[in-house]
């Protein structure tokens, strides 16, 4: 009995010290989130993606430049009879009392207040103040295959998709994959196909065209 126990006792020292030496497997690697999975909706796809040319037509991060149909709100600190909301007019150019027209068609609200300021100092305010912010946006047009084509109201980061919504949808014949998007800013009118998440700038024509099968 007790030479059964000793072999017994031998039988686990020898496994405790094998489970001892026992090195772990390699454990599975998991990616950690990252911007790109979640942009993707947890699918990982690399930051280096050819664009087609096609669809190369992201609006640039660059300031708001002015055209007609902006309406706008000028203060003139400490003068309630120049301080008022202001139209773009088809010639470019806003009017105000004191001074007449001002050009704004290609500035930047900035810019404007700055011409504004200059103005007035030619002998009507010693020191004057001013500032310029867009109260609404000049429209957008939609044309094609949509249910109701026309003019409509910019809203700020709308994208081809909502303009379309807006538009009432698409026709049955409408191709949907991509719009005839044309621009016009300071490198001139440029034109593009573009997919329906692209941003909208005010002013911007979309053309939905029909599709052929």
């Amino acid at each position: 009995m007790q030479r059964c126990r000793a072999l017994f006792a031998c039988f686990l020292l020898a496994l405790a010290v094998s489970g001892c030496m026992r090195t772990p497997g390699p454990a599975a690697a998991v990616p950690n989130p990252s911007l790109d999975s979640l942009a993707y909706d947890g699918t990982y796809r690399p930051r280096n993606v050819t664009v087609p040319a096609s669809y190369a037509y992201a609006p640039q991060d660059e300031p708001y430049r002015l055209d007609a149909g902006d309406r706008l709100r000028i203060v003139v600190y400490g003068q309630e009879g120049l301080t008022n909301t202001y139209t773009v007019g088809a010639s470019g150019s806003i009017t105000m009392p004191l001074i007449g027209a001002v050009r704004a068609r290609g500035l930047t609200p900035a810019e404007l207040a700055a011409a504004v300021t200059a103005q007035l100092k030619k002998g009507y305010l010693r020191e004057p103040y001013v500032a310029a912010e867009v109260e609404s946006y000049r429209p957008f047009f939609i044309l094609g295959e949509v249910t109701a084509p026309g003019q409509y109201p910019y809203v700020p980061n709308m994208t081809v998709e909502s303009a379309v919504a807006i538009a009432g949808g698409y026709t049955p014949r409408a191709h949907r994959n991509d719009v005839q998007l044309t621009r016009t800013g300071e490198a001139g009118t440029q034109r593009a196909t573009v997919p329906p998440g692209t941003v909208l700038k005010p002013g911007d024509t979309v053309v939905v065209t029909e599709r052929w099968f």
